[in-house]
């Protein structure tokens, strides 16, 4: 190990006995708190914009106006097959069933948007109490880390939002039987409207997730190569869970998730390439003890 990464640790260890446990509890709890603030704020504020965060985000996917299929549209004039890509959703008009259920609902929505828009303070938060516990190499190497988060976790929303819901709400609300009516209730149209959004941002972090498995040794490019078929399956499994029982919504969920996957082989690859060349670094350093010397 160099000399200054020795001093570096030597110092470490001293910061670190300053802190009790009960300190780093206390600690933890400020951060904890701060959160849970950030969130509300946020919630609060979709919370006093009803008709917006219903009519415009909830109910969007539901619409033929949406983004989605005006896109979808327009490309399908543009590579000159007139209007095979144009579809509709189904119309369909969503009831309630319980009394209060349209405040809970309402309430419901706030708390998930605050924690979606709240995201990147929590990762901040997040950052702020592991970072004392980190070396200064350590903390240079994860530079970037909340950044590169908030970017896949938004990513993730959108494609959830943009992509996976429309064409799954299209299906179930077209999925019916001869003489029946779908009329879904709000919670379950609002349940479905999460499970398409909030798991999909957190499933993109995937890469993420390798980096720091790669960091501390659990993960490593190799094994992830002989283990793909069997990310494959898991990965359609994933996919079956937060989208509708047809295939073609699988597909749309399962193709960025193989990608993901890829992407997190090259991300642990890279952290095994600078391990071994720190490795090898570190033994260039050593002073030689060899008889000539």
């Amino acid at each position: 190990m160099p000399l200054d990464q020795l001093h570096e640790e030597e110092r470490f260890q001293k910061e670190k006995g300053e802190m009790s446990f009960f300190d780093h509890i206390s600690e933890l709890r400020k951060h904890i708190l701060r959160s849970a603030l950030a969130i509300v704020v946020v919630g609060i504020v979709a919370f006093v914009n009803k008709t917006f965060v219903f009519e415009q985000l909830i109910f969007g996917p539901k619409s033929p106006d949406f983004i989605t299929f005006k896109l979808l549209c327009l490309a399908s004039e543009k590579m000159g097959i007139g209007s095979a890509l144009c579809f509709k959703p189904p119309v369909f008009n969503l009831i309630t069933r319980q009394l209060g259920e349209v405040l809970m609902q309402h309430l419901y929505v706030s708390f998930w948007l605050g924690i979606i828009g709240a995201f990147p303070y929590l990762l901040w938060e997040i950052w702020r109490f592991i970072s004392p516990g980190l070396y200064d190499h350590e903390k240079k190497a994860a530079s970037g880390v909340i950044l590169v988060c908030t970017l896949l976790f938004f990513m993730g929303v959108a494609f959830g939002y943009f992509v996976i819901a429309p064409f799954s709400i299209s299906f179930l609300a077209g999925y019916t039987l001869e003489g029946l009516e779908v009329a879904p209730t709000l919670d379950s149209y609002v349940t479905y409207m999460t499970m398409f959004t909030l798991p999909t941002g957190l499933i993109f972090e995937m890469p993420v997730i390798a980096y720091f498995l790669a960091k501390i040794g659990l993960l490593g490019p190799n094994a992830m190569r002989a283990y793909r078929r069997h990310a494959v399956v898991v990965l359609l499994i994933i996919a079956a869970i937060i989208t509708p029982p047809d295939v073609v919504s699988q597909t749309i969920v399962g193709i960025p998730l193989y990608v993901l996957y890829e992407i997190s082989i090259l991300v642990s690859a890279q952290v095994a390439k600078n391990k071994e060349k720190l490795l090898l670094n570190n033994i260039d350093t050593l002073p030689d003890h060899s008889p000539n010397n």
